[in-house]
């Protein structure tokens, strides 16, 4: 086995759509190996008091096996509430956010759904083999109410993955709610007249469910009495700045993110977002990225363009319009402190650097009143445009002083990938820079240094890198991510950061990082999921190349994932 034990990999996963670097992650394809175990953990649990001492012989086999398998499956329900509300007991006594149980929750839903086809199968099998199946459908309730709830079980699992989910969020929350309550009221009706008392498992997941509620509208209502005043900016990209001033909300986690209300825009709608600010920065304000998509951020994004109004005072400038807002939250926050790392690497793509920033301002502002441990900070940022950079400048700027001004070794680095404008000089000529090749698929910039020999960073040659061709690509990768040069650097305004076109050359720099570390390295990564697979590729090989923890001297290296899909 290749030397995952060695990586701390923490993930994060919700039902919702990318608004801000919203946390979407594919557990079926990649989940981590404490998920993996603990799954495997609970299947082998549920199938074990389904099958062991469950054989009986003759006519009641396939009944016995039947009926077990309904009342594993309806003593299910609690545990399914319980890890799938914001308040609930197993986060408190773990201090685990819902978040990261959500994956709990669904894998439970998927255990509900094997037990309940296993009863359905052994039942209609053992009616058939003795002749009575026509007879129970024609005089018994149970068969009709029973594929009642195998169908609205069957629905409710099929609709969580995330293609459905992303499709039309709105339309997913509320259907899921129904749908609920529908198979609640069914396992009811399908509970037979001589086994009441099964009821227990239905009465208390109900009232789990509003204890949830009660906790959650409380804390909702004392975080926003008064409610907060949100103004809106639209910056360049297509994404909505969003600075809300709460006089409640003073604490929370780098990292953390909220459920965002503005009924201006979506009455009743309450939407994810990663607070790229932390409590000592931005005068206690909480700021957001949204990416405008359908429905709500859409309507933010097109108010933004139009809300400015004009000043009380004759002749000053229009200021942006401020609209009500409430906040759920917040919730989440890391659980690994990168702090505590000696080299910290943050890494993200377009508007997963919400979450990246935040950890960046996070250590920016410790190490301005305390030792710490970190001897290295890289961040680096992957936009398709350089303009982009306008979204957190004064931030970036203002974090890399505070790093630098403690002794801290600090670097930015901005990858732009699709800005054609970055090619171009004042006289004209392309001089360096990035330049739009689509004959490998999507727009992937590539830096032109001759006119007749164009070095392209695609997505392959980093996969080959992975397969060991480190050597054989090494200078072209050098050469391509090469700061762009010629008058194309007029352009940038932040001082900072140095500026490179194409796609980054992930393994080589995380490989020298790790090589330089003095004790562990911490890694978080947010951004496409292209992006977050191909770094827990990256960091498993780097790990087994270097030894990790092997008698080689060779420290850890700590990766956090916090994913989000477009």
């Amino acid at each position: 086995m290749k030397s995952i034990a060695t990586i701390t990999a923490i993930y994060r996963e919700t039902s919702y759509p990318q608004f801000s670097p919203a946390r979407t992650t594919f557990w079926f394809k990649v989940p981590p190996l404490g998920t993996i175990l603990l799954l495997v953990t609970y299947f082998g649990f549920i199938m074990a008091l389904e099958f062991i001492q469950n054989d009986n012989p003759g006519a009641q086999h396939h009944t016995a096996i039947a009926v077990r398998a309904a009342w594993l499956a309806v003593a299910q329900v609690p545990l399914l509430i319980l890890l799938a509300g914001k308040n609930n007991l197993i986060g408190f006594i773990t201090g685990v956010s819902y978040e990261r149980l959500n994956v709990l929750h669904r894998w439970v839903a998927r255990g509900m759904l094997l037990l309940a086809t296993i009863h359905f199968s052994s039942q209609s099998i053992g009616w058939d083999e003795y002749g009575l199946l026509k007879l129970e459908w024609a005089t018994d309730t149970c068969p009709p109410t029973g594929i009642a709830v195998y169908a609205i079980l069957l629905w409710m699992n099929l609709t969580t993955f995330a293609p459905f989910r992303n499709f039309c969020y709105e339309f997913f929350v509320i259907q899921h709610l129904i749908t609920f309550f529908g198979f609640i009221i069914a396992i009811m009706m399908h509970i037979p007249s001589t086994a009441l008392y099964a009821r227990v498992y239905i009465y208390i997941p109900i009232g789990l469910y509003f204890v949830d509620r009660l906790i959650r509208t409380s804390r909702f209502a004392y975080n926003n009495l008064p409610p907060g005043r949100a103004t809106i900016e639209a910056m360049e990209g297509g994404v909505t700045k969003i600075r809300l001033r709460n006089k409640r909300i003073k604490k929370w986690a780098p990292g953390s993110f909220v459920l965002l209300s503005i009924p201006q825009f979506g009455p009743g709608q309450s939407h994810p977002a990663t607070m790229a600010s932390i409590p000592t920065s931005h005068n206690n304000d909480l700021v957001f990225f949204l990416r405008s998509h359908k429905g709500f951020t859409n309507r933010m994004m097109k108010s933004a363009t139009v809300s400015l109004v004009p000043d009380t005072k004759e002749g000053a400038t229009k200021r942006p319009a401020k609209y009500r807002a409430w906040i759920d939250g917040p919730y989440g926050g890391l659980h690994a402190d990168f702090a505590a790392f000696d080299t910290v690497v943050l890494i993200s793509g377009s508007t997963g650097v919400t979450f990246t920033l935040a950890q960046f301002l996070d250590i920016a502002h410790r190490a301005s009143s305390q030792k710490l441990p970190v001897r290295r900070v890289e961040f680096i940022w992957v936009i398709r445009n350089i303009s982009w950079t306008s979204w957190i400048e004064d931030e970036l700027l203002s974090a890399f002083k505070d790093v630098k001004a403690a002794g801290i070794e600090v670097a930015i680095k901005i990858f732009v990938t699709c800005d054609e404008a970055f090619t171009n000089s004042s006289d004209g000529s392309k001089q360096g820079g990035c330049s739009c090749d689509k004959s490998l698929g999507p727009c992937c910039c590539t830096r032109i240094d001759d006119p007749g020999q164009a070095d392209s960073i695609d997505q392959a040659r980093i996969e080959d890198d992975l397969e060991g061709n480190r050597k054989t690509h090494s200078k072209v990768i050098s050469e391509s991510s090469s700061p762009a040069s010629g008058n194309a650097g007029n352009r940038r305004t932040l001082s900072c950061a140095t500026f490179q076109s194409g796609r980054p050359p992930l393994y080589l720099l995380l490989s020298d990082l790790a090589n330089q570390a003095e004790g562990e390295m911490g890694v978080a990564v947010c951004g496409p999921m292209g992006l977050s697979t191909s770094i827990r590729r990256m960091i498993a090989r780097i790990s087994d190349e270097r030894a990790v923890h092997k008698g080689t001297g060779a420290q850890g290296i700590c990766l956090h994932v916090e994913s989000f899909c477009w």
